[in-house]
């Protein structure tokens, strides 16, 4: 087997080429191409006022997420019940392949460049004590800026090579890895330095002031000593992140353990390397972007002509889906993991405990979750990675949670620990951090396009009118609304994955079932409000303002985005696991495949038993929506206060259905199933969700599943459901 041209010098036994931890000669002919410290590559000519560096001027960016961004607390799910998993894993690859080169708030070597704040928009809800919102502006890529456009800079390779687990120099790897710490790795032993099988702490090996630098915040600025160490300076930024990374970790300790000892450390250590970064390609691209719903060409090898280097506009728009991410974080477990005086300390923190019977459910606000890596150990790996498949993730579209729209990364004032979420949450805090506003600001920072700009440049058509961008019907005001007027902001309509219109009289439906609604005023209104003309819509705020595209997560210009770069990202890797020899002679040599899927990990990795996890745990219970479907709905037979129906599903696209299936439909006149055959039935009222039987939950391309049935009750109609779905896939019907 030929091996790889040498990516790094090495001294190993196996015959493969290291890849470099910066990305550095990944592309022999071009080997800074994907390299860290490059600036970003652009699609389409930067925007800046003066032609050179200065921002462009547009509404401001608080006032726009006031009345664009702000959910008034409201809960709104992902459609296709996409678990958290999409916004977790796309944070730990958003932290593999990006990250601007910039300054910290107060920084006097930044640029500064704050929001305004108007304590007097009839739409703000939050004090500000500082006045503004703090606002850096990303250093400038040398040699540009002045007698030409501004560039930035990515200090994170541009490929997906396990950035977040090992680092991009040798200094912080040599810390990373148990043994000596004398700025050579080669020289260490195989594992990763844990403690207590949990991410090392800054302190770890004597003083913290000697340990690789680590982003802190929020509650970790008291004790910078307490952060976790990883390949990522980001890496204690939230519970969710912080467990993924402690998972990666584990996994790479776990595979040196499967290695025999008469191989070199450094052998041991490169060789799970290597199957770690191809375990989290092949996560990414069989598991993850097809739960996104991007589609990519099938694969036709590496290709040297292309430049990897993350786009502008990909890490400054396209990727920024903060919308996905829930105001707090729940984990349901057994009960007697805890002792009470660990319970009692959560409580003491902020963090909901709820018991049911040998059960406990920890509802954790996102600002009591964010870099507070001390709770990873305390909960415990196992439950927290469950819990990130537990639930579906926010609906990706123009709506923020007030934990990221208003108090990112903020402490709390003290004595009123009752309004942490929800809508006593500005109670709870003096300062406003609002990541919507500084997503708008940085896309004027760095230049970006407008909207109509940005999807001619990715071959889309321009936009004509605010109702084109949104799908709606009308950009009108309705009566007793306005773009100043917070009745704008409210949710008349509610629906559910049935397609049902929920009732707001029901506090937990309210608060937990909606995936679409409809708002006391058009986005459109308020869009042409705040801009007066198309052409002016900044790209982000445009680009999440679309209506999805079926079967995905995205509107036409993110979607657009989110190929291109996807594609680039692995066809242009000569290290793609697809087209890695190295893979082949580890697992014909040493018995270990890479191609696991993220369940397999999670129990391999924690205390969680595979079979108590769904095979694809990015989607809730497992079910995969498939790309079209077809029911047929046959009433065999009626009497004076029953009926009998027999129902055939069919699989009509080209994946499988491979671990279980949900078909919804609402009845329309009350009729009630008494008996059904072939699946479960759970009937809601009128809402019928029937699930696979254990022996018929796997429906391959093009299948039809026959015989199942009901008989059920009516009285006065009965009228046939009008629609059906599977796994929220919306079926024709015959």
């Amino acid at each position: 087997m030929t091996p790889f041209a040498a990516a790094d010098v090495s001294t190993l036994a196996v015959p493969f080429a290291v890849q470099s931890l910066d990305g550095s000669g990944n592309n022999v002919a071009n080997p800074t191409w994907g390299q860290a410290n490059q600036p970003y590559s652009r699609v389409a000519a930067a925007r800046y006022a003066d032609g050179r560096s200065q921002p462009v001027s547009g509404p401001n960016s608080r006032y726009i997420s006031n009345r664009v961004f702000n959910d008034v607390a409201q809960n709104v799910f992902s459609e296709r019940q996409v678990t958290a998993w999409g916004w977790t894993w796309g944070q730990i690859l958003d932290h593999t392949f990006g990250l601007r080169l910039g300054r910290a708030p107060g920084d006097p070597a930044g640029e500064t460049a704050n929001i305004p704040f108007n304590a007097n928009d009839p739409l703000e809800e939050f004090e500000n004590t500082l006045g503004f919102i703090p606002f850096v502006r990303s250093d400038p890529a040398p040699g540009t800026g002045v007698t030409n456009p501004r560039q930035q800079v990515n200090t994170n390779p541009s490929y997906i090579n396990g950035f977040p687990i090992y680092g991009g120099t040798s200094a912080r790897l040599d810390w990373l890895r148990e043994g000596s710490n004398d700025g050579n790795p080669a020289n260490n032993n195989a594992r990763l330095l844990m403690q207590g099988n949990y991410l090392p702490r800054a302190n770890a090996r004597g003083s913290a002031s000697t340990a690789p630098p680590m982003e802190v915040d929020g509650i970790l600025r008291a004790n910078p000593a307490s952060a976790m160490v990883a390949g990522d300076v980001r890496a204690n930024e939230n519970l969710f992140l912080t467990a993924t990374h402690t998972l990666l970790a584990r996994e790479h300790n776990r595979i040196v353990g499967l290695l025999p000892a008469s191989l070199s450390e450094e052998d041991r250590f490169q060789i799970a390397r290597r199957v770690v970064m191809a375990e989290q390609q092949y996560i990414t691209y069989t598991e993850w972007l097809p739960a996104m719903g991007i589609s990519l060409p099938a694969y036709s090898g590496y290709n040297p002509g292309i430049n990897t280097a993350l786009s502008n506009e990909f890490a400054t728009v396209g990727y920024r889906v903060h919308s996905q991410i829930h105001g707090e974080m729940e984990i349901a477990t057994d009960a007697s993991r805890y002792t009470a005086a660990q319970l009692a300390a959560f409580e003491a923190q902020g963090i909901e405990i709820v018991r049911e019977g040998d059960e406990v459910e920890l509802v954790i606000p996102l600002n009591r979750g964010f870099f507070n890596p001390a709770l990873v150990p305390s909960i415990g790996l196992g439950p927290l990675l469950q819990a990130i498949g537990g639930e579906p993730q926010y609906k990706n579209e123009e709506m923020i949670d007030n934990q990221l729209r208003s108090v990112l990364f903020q402490i709390p004032v003290s004595g009123n620990p009752e309004c942490l979420d929800g809508e006593g949450l500005p109670e709870c805090f003096d300062a406003v951090l609002d990541l919507g506003a500084i997503d708008v600001e940085r896309g004027r920072d760095h230049g970006m396009p407008t909207y109509n700009q940005l999807r001619q440049a990715y071959g889309l058509p321009a936009r004509t009118s605010f109702t084109q961008i949104t799908g709606e019907a009308s950009a009108a005001f309705p009566p007793g609304t306005g773009v100043d007027n917070p009745a704008s902001l409210g949710f008349p309509q509610l629906f559910d994955v049935f397609n049902a219109e929920v009732d707001q009289a029901d506090e937990d439906a309210v608060e937990g079932t909606p995936v679409r609604f409809n708002r006391a005023s058009p986005l459109a209104a308020r869009l042409q409000g705040i801009y007066g003309s198309v052409d002016s819509v900044d790209a982000f705020v445009g680009a999440l303002a679309e209506p999805h595209v079926a079967g995905t997560e995205f509107g036409e210009l993110q979607r657009a985005i989110w190929t291109r770069e996807f594609q680039r990202l692995r066809d242009g890797d000569r290290f793609f696991y697809a087209n890695d020899p190295a893979l082949q002679y580890i697992q014909s040599t040493y018995g270990i495949d890479y191609r696991r899927n993220l369940g397999d990990l999670i129990a391999l990795n924690s205390d969680i038993p595979r079979a108590e996890l769904p095979k694809n745990v990015f989607f809730a219970e497992g079910d995969v929506p498939p790309a079209a479907c077809r029911v047929t709905y046959r009433q065999e037979s009626q009497w004076s206060t029953g009926f009998q129906v027999t129902m055939s599903i069919t699989n009509a696209g080209s994946t499988p259905v491979p671990d279980g299936w949900t078909l919804r439909f609402v009845f329309p006149n009350g009729q009630q199933i008494t008996q059904l055959w072939n699946g479960l039935v759970a009937q809601d009222g009128a809402r019928v969700p029937v699930t696979n039987a254990g022996w018929n939950g796997t429906l391959g391309p093009g299948q039809t599943l026959g015989g199942v049935g009901f008989n059920a009750t009516w009285s006065g109609v009965n009228n046939r459901p009008a629609a059906f779905s599977l796994n929220t896939t919306a079926c024709t019907t015959g």
